[in-house]
């Protein structure tokens, strides 16, 4: 049994709001739920009454809700959540704006020592004339409003905006190349772009704005492109219709009522992105209503978060972790936003910004804690951290070494909430909870009403044994769809081949003693370094442009709490890898996909293994650098290439 290393004191569990709402369950249905665990047991017998019950528990702000909760809920597929409602998501993270006029509902801190604040009366403000501005361009329901911008207000503001006219927002971090946006713009076809001219990382400056019109020139739907200036440099580039953030608002009136466009509840919202071994990235459409109630369920009950918090995490705004974030303002609380390096200008940066912005709820990423424990950072001593009550991590599975680190090196009375999900769902089917114990290497806990087992390869469950990571039942927040797939032929590829009518969500995992969950790594060949998903086609695009390499096979291997990405290439006869020719791939994926593509180790091999019909085999690839037996040889028409990847494991 592992040790515990936390439990929440008496007065923190009084306080915790998922107490209240335990009340209310056992007031209105008559049941007996004292505990978490009860409490799940009974969400996942009786997710209607949960859901309708957390909606009028959250307030969720809706011109009509209707009398039906759930349409086919026995379908995992086909399910439909409160399918006669008519909400909006921008008016459910605004709604506190008027109540709270003067709090502050967005602390910018970028590395340089920069920031801003705008306060929720201000941010409603905005919001209404970047919204008349887009509806003055044309913008309508359905229509797409992409970003390429660091973690900024604007990045929000511009969400707000968007959403809160029935738009569909996506956005993309800045440091990807032109290329990579390309890949992800070109399919949703949007016609209000947002793109920033610069970024700072690491101390350095990123001009971008070179940048701007290759983009364009691949994006013909764009009607409208507003550039955020980062760079101090106020010069705007040339580029077709390209308009200054500050003169797109500086012709709208101020202090006008938004008019919040009411939706259906499974009404596309955001799109983010998921790659495989073929093809461009997939585009994952996420609704409304689904993604409004989920992430209020796991902040108001999972993370414990209440009006007036200050809530971090550290994000792009190309990971879902953005998404999440951002919805915290539906509970009134006051998010830190973040941009640069986490590491810069030291190890501890981000740390100070706990008692810097009294923050509470500090999120980062497995990676990060491990980085910071190699760096042999200690704050016990140095920081007050008075009011941090939780910390999250997420990304990759954080080891117990690292639950040992944060106890021993950051704060021994903290929440310590790892918790696992994804770009799929954009929120998490394992967690947190604020009145139950930390165990050392441990999820808390399963997410309410979501029905997660664990699997073997035949579709049994097991108990206390490593396995794939299912969901049994419907849950809101599963994708509304791919984007151009009108027969769901791709979704369902996606998660539902393997066990027909379970999600299988692609994670090796086993359930505890203490119903809570130990994390692996992948299952699949997904990559996932620091928590960003990577799909190993968009690497194969970009490494066989190169003259010297005739195919090349990429995987994921599970190291040192995260996920490295290794790159094998078979290279033109006569040719052999010198250090040279790894830098030239690694610059060429940095430069035209992003940093977070560039492997961490290249090796030759003289052919890639495959199927009998062509097809690559990357799952055995990913099980030998993982020490997992391969269990598909005789689907292979070349096992024999398999010996050599072997090798080079033995070696790494």
């Amino acid at each position: 049994m592992q040790p515990v290393l936390w439990q929440p004191s008496t007065k923190r569990k009084a306080n915790a709001t998922i107490n209240r709402f335990m009340d209310q369950v056992n007031a209105e249905f008559g049941v007996d739920v004292s505990d978490y665990e009860s409490l799940y047991q009974w969400s996942i017998a009786n997710p209607a009454d949960f859901w309708t019950l957390l909606w009028d528990f959250a307030e969720i702000k809706a011109s009509k809700k209707g009398h039906q909760v759930v349409l086919d809920q026995d379908k995992m597929r086909g399910a439909q959540w409160f399918p006669e409602a008519r909400l909006n998501y921008a008016e459910n993270l605004l709604k506190h704006c008027h109540e709270i006029p003067d709090r502050p509902a967005l602390i910018f801190h970028g590395e340089q020592g920069n920031t801003r604040q705008i306060k929720y009366q201000e941010l409603y403000h905005v919001v209404s004339k970047l919204a008349r501005a887009f509806q003055h361009d044309g913008v309508i329901a359905g229509d797409r409003v992409a970003a390429v911008l660091p973690n900024t207000p604007e990045a929000v503001i511009a969400m707000l905006a968007a959403t809160s006219l029935g738009a569909i927002w996506s956005s993309c971090s800045p440091d990807f190349g032109v290329a990579a946006i390309i890949d992800r713009f070109c399919q949703i076809k949007p016609k209000v772009l947002l793109i920033c001219d610069g970024y700072s990382f690491n101390g350095k400056i990123y001009d971008r704005r070179a940048h701007i019109q290759p983009l364009l020139d691949q994006l013909p739907s764009v009607q409208k492109t507003v550039l955020v200036q980062y760079l101090d440099n106020d010069a705007i580039p040339p580029a077709t219709k390209l308009t200054s953030w500050q003169d797109y608002l500086h012709l709208i009136p101020d202090n006008q009522a938004i008019k919040f466009r009411q939706m259906a509840f499974n009404d596309p919202l955001y799109i983010l992105y998921s790659s495989g071994t073929t093809g461009p990235p997939k585009c994952i459409v996420h609704g409304i209503g689904g993604t409004l109630i989920q992430h209020i369920k796991e902040h108001l009950l999972h993370v414990d978060i209440h009006p007036e918090d200050r809530v971090f995490y550290f994000t792009t705004c190309g990971w879902m972790m953005w998404n999440w974030l951002v919805s915290a303002l539906a509970s009134a609380a006051t998010l830190i936003l973040y941009d640069g390096s986490p590491l810069y200008p030291k190890p501890e940066a981000l740390i100070d910004l706990i008692d810097q912005y009294q923050i509470n709820c500090f999120g980062v990423s497995a990676k990060y804690i491990d980085a910071i424990k190699k760096a042999s950072v200690s704050v016990k001593q140095s920081h007050h951290l008075d009011s941090l009550q939780t910390i999250l991590s997420t990304g990759s599975p954080l080891s117990p070494d690292s639950f040992d680190y944060v106890y021993q090196n950051i704060k021994s009375d903290v929440c310590m909430s790892s918790i696992s999900g994804g770009t799929d769902i954009i929120s998490c089917f394992v967690l947190g909870c604020p009145i139950l114990p930390v165990y050392r290497g441990e999820i808390q806990c399963r997410g309410l009403a979501m029905q997660v087992d664990v699997f073997d390869e035949d579709g049994l469950s097991l108990q206390q044994s490593p396995g794939e990571l299912v969901c049994t039942a419907p849950f809101p927040s599963m994708p509304v769809g791919f984007w151009n797939d009108p027969d769901q032929k791709i979704y369902h590829a996606a998660y539902f081949e393997h066990y027909p009518g379970v999600w299988r969500h692609g994670d090796l995992v086993s359930l505890t003693e203490h119903h809570g969950m130990t994390m692996y790594g992948r299952s699949d060949t997904v990559l996932n370094p620091a928590g960003v998903r990577i799909g190993t086609a968009e690497i194969y695009r970009q490494v066989e442009q190169l003259d010297e390499v005739m195919e090349s096979l990429v995987v994921g291997q599970q190291y040192q709490s995260d996920c490295r990405v290794i790159l094998f290439v078979v290279l033109r006869s006569g040719l052999t890898l010198t250090e040279q020719l790894k830098e030239k791939i690694k610059h060429h994926l940095r430069i035209n996909a992003s940093p977070r593509h560039v492997p961490a180790l290249i090796f030759q091999v003289t052919d890639i293994p495959r199927t009998r019909s062509g097809k690559i085999v990357e799952q055995a690839v990913t099980n030998i650098v993982n020490q997992r037996p391969v269990t598909n040889n005789l689907a292979m028409a070349n096992p024999e290439v398999l010996e050599q990847f072997q090798e080079i494991a033995a070696m790494i």
